[in-house]
């Protein structure tokens, strides 16, 4: 069964090229098969001519999610809820939803039961993140502050008693936060007197 040869695909995703050397046949039938495969279930359509076999997809790791988060929308950094859980700031757990900021548009991608959550920041707001592990996110304090700013706007909702402020460094915050709308600061410094 040629769904055996795609198995020695070692990558998580893959083109319709891929399959298509996998498997030995053009182009054209790889795409014909992609499709078919996706309908029965055996590959997962991640989105236009990206696949990911559903079994890997089922096992596959947070990182690995990550990764793929980044590339579902270039450029894209995890950050809100996600990035403070992948930090260990929140106890709130974010089962197969996973949230970035983004440049382009807000937009949602559902791939199996994951969901992915793309939030547009303002571009003068496109910093704080760096590579960990080959996906790009953003520090603890950053992604605190990207979820303020999104609250401040009436745009994103967390529940701030599940976060443990201690492990953010407020020196870090106040210099970041100098970049944020003056709203974002007062949400700060409300929760950081109470």
């Amino acid at each position: 069964m040629n769904y055996l040869k795609l198995r020695k695909i070692k990558k998580l995703y893959f083109d319709c090229a891929e399959i298509a050397r996998a498997l030995a046949i053009s182009n054209a039938s790889a795409k014909v098969t992609a499709n078919r495969y996706a309908k029965n279930g055996l590959l997962l359509r991640i989105k236009r001519n990206l696949y990911v076999l559903r079994e890997r997809w089922d096992s596959a790791q947070e990182k690995d999610k990550f990764i793929l988060a980044n590339l579902l929308q270039v450029p894209s950094y995890i950050s809100l809820m996600t990035a403070l859980s992948y930090y260990e700031v929140t106890t709130q757990l974010q089962r197969d939803f996973i949230e970035s900021i983004a440049l382009k548009r807000t937009k949602e991608i559902a791939a199996g039961e994951t969901v992915f959550n793309f939030t547009r920041i303002d571009k003068k707001l496109y910093f704080g993140f760096a590579k960990i592990s080959d996906f790009f996110i953003a520090s603890p304090e950053k992604a605190f502050l990207d979820a303020l700013y999104l609250k401040s706007l009436k745009r994103y909702s967390f529940d701030i008693s599940s976060l443990d402020l201690k492990k953010l460094e407020f020196k870090k915050l106040k210099a970041i936060a100098q970049n944020f709308p003056m709203a974002t600061r007062k949400e700060m410094r409300k929760i950081w007197k109470s």
